[in-house]
């Protein structure tokens, strides 16, 4: 076979040429260190490289959607710590008051100090977030959520939550409406409430009350009507009398799978309400607590009076307290989700980072002993290539 000397002077410069560009790029991977220098070196590692590049950008988001809520909900629980020490306070208040040393200087002492706590209530429920957003007007977050007017107190925001992905699959709302906190306070014991009717003129007194058959209990309107001093009768809210008994002070009433106690001198024709728990607002609890107690309270029956209305409050006080605590919870539950979550972001995070460093990244060993044979491997073609060029019949002349 002939090979002429044309034919192995270029396939010798271009076995040199692929050598040379093997051994660029192999210096390019190691000042760069990258193995894959462009998609075309590994085009399915490429692409598995950008899907998990997209996968960590979203657990990025993840992360400030979740420092966010975690920011906002803080803030929430911070400001509901303060609303559960008003409500607090207003209770030892109450309890104060409801004692019969206290004088009417006192008891208005008292109510002026209630006041001011009303207003403290209305200030912590229009409280903002450090963006400037109210934390309790749900998602019309720049609307004022509570305001009064003439004594009434409304909710100006709506009961939606904002929520945010904090993760593939998960979401988290960051806060709570004014609605659900402040406006959704029951009655009473939570299922009904009782009171005294304002014309009575004995001295019956309403105590703790409780539902003791749920099955029961048909969450109608009933009246408690005194026939005379000692005797009473049960009527429903169409005036059928359900149940009629002797009456002693201190006795527990019970019908219907309710009972409350009763003690003190019920007059005749003394009346108890009792009847399903309606949402209250904190702050009209509160408000009404005043009106009660700057009330003249001279007599038996104005004494009854006050008595009564405090321990009425003070069952909502009790209501709303609990109410402050549940949301709480929720709160306390969304943040260790967060946490939670947050975890598993940085732990998948990590898992995503490692395989696109072991698909992207250089083996700098590998690459040094490659780098280390691939030079060699080009003197030693260069120099062949000298030898085998430099050969001549005409040397043998």
């Amino acid at each position: 076979m002939r090979i002429s000397s044309n034919s192995s002077f270029e396939r010798g410069l271009g076995m040199m040429q692929q050598l040379q560009v093997a051994l660029d790029r192999t210096q390019q991977q190691i000042s760069s260190g990258r193995r894959l220098l462009s998609p075309s070196d590994d085009p399915i590692a490429a692409a598995r490289t950008v899907e998990m590049r997209e996968s960590l950008a979203r657990m990025e988001q993840f992360d400030r959607n979740g420092e966010i809520a975690r920011n906002r909900l803080s803030y929430e629980e911070s400001t509901l710590v303060s609303v559960n020490d008003v409500l607090q306070r207003v209770r030892e208040l109450a309890l104060q008051a409801n004692n019969d040393t206290q004088s009417p200087d006192t008891r208005a002492q008292i109510a002026g100090e209630m006041r001011d706590r009303v207003d403290q209530l209305v200030a912590l429920a229009n409280q903002r977030d450090g963006t400037g957003r109210y934390l309790f007007s749900g998602n019309r977050d720049a609307t004022t959520p509570v305001s009064e007017s003439n004594g009434l107190f409304s909710y100006n925001g709506d009961q939606g939550q904002r929520l945010i992905q904090i993760g593939e699959d998960r979401q988290i709302a960051d806060g709570d409406s004014g609605a659900a906190v402040f406006f959704s306070v029951k009655a009473g014991n939570g299922t009904f409430a009782t009171r005294a009717a304002a014309a009575n003129t004995g001295q019956g007194l309403l105590g703790t009350s409780s539902v003791t058959d749920r099955s029961q209990y048909d969450q109608d309107t009933y009246t408690l009507r005194f026939t005379g001093a000692n005797s009473y009768d049960v009527l429903d809210s169409g005036g059928g009398v359900v149940s009629s008994a002797a009456f002693a002070p201190g006795d527990t009433v019970a019908f219907r799978g309710i009972e409350f106690s009763l003690s003190g001198e019920p007059a005749a024709g003394d009346e108890f309400i009792i009847e399903p728990s309606r949402n209250l607002d904190m702050f009209s609890i509160v408000q009404d607590l005043v009106g009660v107690l700057e009330q003249p309270a001279q007599d038996d029956q104005s004494r009854a009076a006050l008595h009564n209305g405090v321990n009425s409050a003070l069952q909502n006080i009790d209501q709303a307290i609990g109410q402050v605590l549940s949301v709480r919870t929720q709160v306390g539950s969304r943040l260790s989700a967060i946490e939670s979550q947050a975890e598993t972001n940085g732990s998948l995070s990590l898992t995503l980072q490692s395989t696109v460093s072991s698909i992207e990244d250089l083996d700098y060993a590998e690459a040094l002993s490659n780098l280390s044979l691939q030079i060699s491997t080009l003197e030693a073609a260069q120099q062949s290539f000298i030898r085998t060029q430099g050969l001549s019949l005409f040397n043998y002349l």
